[in-house]
């Protein structure tokens, strides 16, 4: 059966680790890895109340188009380029709610994720994209770790 399987890619090892996972797994299955770019990239506050660096912007959304054809090369060197369908996408917007966004707009079957493993008080305090994904997510989610 052909799944639509979503693994957004922050360039942290777990990031890597979801998506080895899902091309493990994956045999005929379609593939989207998605870099998600915060709409504050490029923002900066300072005594005089702040500005926007466009170049700052840019360069974050290059940052997500170089992951994206890391990941293409990395599938490719495994051979799992022979056993599923890439694409690749890079998004602006806060990172859980665009992952989830996408997931419903796009009609993904299953969204494999990484978890950076925060636990206790930094958890709390800092949040986790992968648990927003969890219970926000139309479709079931797989977090590695």
């Amino acid at each position: 059966m052909d799944r639509h399987v979503l693994v957004p890619l922050d360039g942290s090892k777990p990031s890597w680790e979801a998506l080895d996972h899902a091309a493990a797994n994956a045999d005929g299955d379609r593939i989207t890895v998605l870099h998600v770019v915060d709409p504050a990239e490029g923002v900066y506050a300072g005594a005089e109340g702040g500005y926007y660096d466009a170049e700052a912007f840019n360069r974050a959304r290059e940052r997500g188009e170089n992951l994206c054809e890391q990941a293409r090369e990395r599938l490719r060197d495994d051979g799992a380029l022979n056993r599923i369908e890439l694409d690749t996408a890079v998004e602006t917007g806060k990172a859980a709610r665009t992952i989830v966004e996408y997931a419903d707009e796009y009609d993904v079957d299953h969204i494999v994720i990484g978890s950076h493993g925060r636990e206790g008080v930094s958890r709390i305090l800092l949040g986790s994209v992968a648990e927003t994904v969890v219970r926000r997510s139309p479709c079931p989610v797989t977090v590695v770790r």
